[in-house]
C-alpha cells in the first residue's frame, strides 16, 4: 500500500492548484497591456526586440504606471527600430537627451544600447552572445554577469558617467542583490511565446531563475518556497527549487502567477482576520494553516482581473 502524502505535501499541492488557477482566470492580454513586455511586442524585428527588452526590463523598477509612461516616451524617441538608432552613437545620445527616470538620464540609456547593438553585430544577437557565455561556465549567475561585462565594455556605460545610474542601470550579478531585471530579461527572451514572454532564445527554460523583488519575496515566503528574509540570488535559487517541483521544465512560467497575485492585495504577512478575509492564497498560506478559504483561489482569479 503507496504511503500517504505527507501534509506538507498535500500544502505544496494546494500551492500549486492556487498558481495554476490564478493564470488560467487571468485576463493576458489586459495583463501585458500593462506590463513593460508589452514594449517589447511592438516590434517584429528580433535585432529590435532584443534591444527593447533589455531597456524595457533595464528600468523596470518603482511605479507600473511611471515606468509604462517613461517607456512610452523612451521608445517614441527610439523610432521605428532601435537597432538602427542604436548604430548611431551621436544620433541616440541626441535623440534621448532630457530623458530621465529616477537615477538613469537619457545618455546612460544610450551607452547601454550602444553596447548591445554592437555585441549583435559582433555575435549575431544577443542570443547568441548569451549562448556563447552559457557554453563557457557552468553556472548561469556567471554567464549572465560575462554577457553583462561585454555590454558594459562596448558602450562605455559606467565609464563615461561613473555615479549610481550607470551602475544600476545593468547591474554585475556577481554582487549579492537578486538581479531581478535581467532575470526578467531573461525570462522575456528564453521561456516559450504565451502571449507575455516571446521565446526568442533557443536556451532551456529550465535554467532560468524565477525575478524576485520585494513582492515577490514576501509572497514566496507566505507560501512557504523560500526561508531567506532578504531578496538575494540565492532567494531566488531557493523560490525556483521549490517551483521546480510544480514544473521542472519551466518553472519560472509561475512568476506570471506570483506577479499577479502579489498585486491583488497588500499583504500584511501575519495572521490578520480582517485584511486577510477573502484572499484566495489563505488556503495555501504559511500563517493560516489549517483554516478554511471563504474564497476559492479560482474565484479569486476570476474576481480580480487587475494586470501586473
Amino acid at each position: 500500500m503507496a504511503a500517504r502524502p505527507s501534509s506538507e505535501a498535500r500544502r505544496m499541492d494546494r500551492v500549486q492548484s492556487a498558481l495554476d488557477d490564478v493564470r488560467a482566470f487571468c485576463d493576458v492580454d489586459v495583463r501585458r497591456a500593462a506590463d513593460p513586455v508589452s514594449f517589447v511586442h511592438r516590434y517584429l524585428a528580433r535585432d529590435d526586440r532584443e534591444l527593447a527588452a533589455l531597456a524595457a526590463s533595464s528600468i523596470a523598477f518603482g511605479n507600473a504606471k511611471v515606468i509604462v509612461a517613461k517607456l512610452e516616451d523612451l521608445f517614441a524617441r527610439l523610432g521605428p527600430s532601435p537597432a538602427r538608432t542604436a548604430d548611431d552613437d551621436v544620433d541616440i545620445a541626441a535623440r534621448l537627451r532630457g530623458w530621465k527616470h529616477r537615477v538613469f538620464v537619457g545618455q546612460d540609456l544610450a551607452w547601454l544600447l550602444v553596447g548591445a547593438r554592437a555585441v549583435q553585430r559582433t555575435d549575431g544577437s544577443l542570443g547568441a552572445a548569451f549562448s556563447e557565455e552559457l557554453g563557457r561556465t557552468s553556472t548561469l549567475r556567471e554567464a549572465l554577469a560575462r554577457f553583462c561585462d561585454r555590454i558594459r565594455s562596448a558602450g562605455g556605460l559606467r565609464l563615461r558617467r561613473p555615479g549610481v545610474g550607470p551602475r544600476h542601470l545593468l547591474p554585475d550579478p556577481r554582487n549579492s542583490s537578486g538581479s531581478k531585471r535581467l532575470l526578467l530579461f531573461l525570462r522575456w527572451m528564453i521561456r516559450p511565446a504565451d502571449g507575455v514572454d516571446l521565446g526568442l532564445w533557443a536556451i532551456d527554460p529550465g535554467r532560468l531563475l524565477i525575478p524576485v523583488d520585494v513582492h515577490i519575496h514576501r509572497l514566496a515566503r507566505n507560501l512557504g518556497l523560500t526561508s531567506h528574509r532578504t531578496v538575494s540570488w540565492e532567494t531566488a535559487e531557493e523560490i525556483t527549487r521549490a517551483l521546480a517541483r510544480f514544473d521542472a521544465s519551466d518553472p519560472t512560467k509561475y512568476d506570471f502567477s506570483l506577479c499577479h497575485m502579489g498585486m491583488l492585495r497588500r499583504c500584511p504577512s501575519r495572521r490578520e482576520p480582517h485584511l486577510c478575509s477573502g484572499c484566495g492564497v489563505k488556503p495555501v498560506c504559511v500563517h493560516w494553516k489549517g483554516s478554511r478559504p471563504s474564497e476559492t483561489p479560482a474565484a479569486l482569479g476570476a474576481s480580480r482581473r487587475r494586470p501586473v
